[in-house]
Parts: structure tokens; C-alpha cells; sequence
């Protein structure tokens, strides 16, 4: 239920991290909703910045959060974190 969509150009390393943050974030978002995700999206644009789209569809409802920071994982956790408190 999760897509990773850009992330193809990470070293092994790098996409582990993001696959055990990501897969935490969901959990949790799981047990604050009450419910399985049905899909959560993250799209990475790699320009000079890190930029992370977001697209969380859980109970019919849709939550969508963009985040831009350097640092990938930084913008990968502000991002996943903003889909939480939205839930």
C-alpha cells in the first residue's frame, strides 16, 4: 500500500532508511486512524532541494502534504509527520 515514486536514484542505504521511516509513519498512522492505510504516496523531486509530495488515502478521505528541505530525510519525516497530525 505504500508507492515510492523518484526514488529509484537513492544508494541501497539511503533507500532502506526511507522504506523503514516510511513504514513506521504508516503504522502509526494506521493505529491513530483506526484503520489501514489504503495507499500512501511520496514522490521525491530531485532538484537542488529535496522536494516530497504526499498523498495519504485512508477512510475515504485523501490528505495530501508538500515539504522542501535539503536534507532528504528531514523532508521525508516533516512531510509523514504532517499526514499524522492531519489524520
Amino acid at each position: 500500500n505504500i508507492k515510492l515514486v523518484g526514488f529509484n536514484d537513492l544508494d541501497a542505504g539511503s533507500l532502506i532508511v526511507v522504506k523503514k521511516i516510511t513504514g513506521n509513519y504508516a503504522r502509526k498512522i494506521s493505529e491513530k486512524a483506526q484503520a489501514d492505510v489504503d495507499e500512501l504516496s511520496l514522490e521525491l523531486k530531485n532538484d537542488a532541494q529535496k522536494s516530497i509530495n504526499s498523498s495519504l488515502k485512508i477512510k475515504d478521505k485523501t490528505l495530501n502534504a508538500e515539504v522542501t528541505d535539503i536534507n532528504l530525510f528531514y523532508a521525508l519525516d516533516k512531510a509523514l509527520a504532517k499526514l499524522l497530525k492531519e489524520v
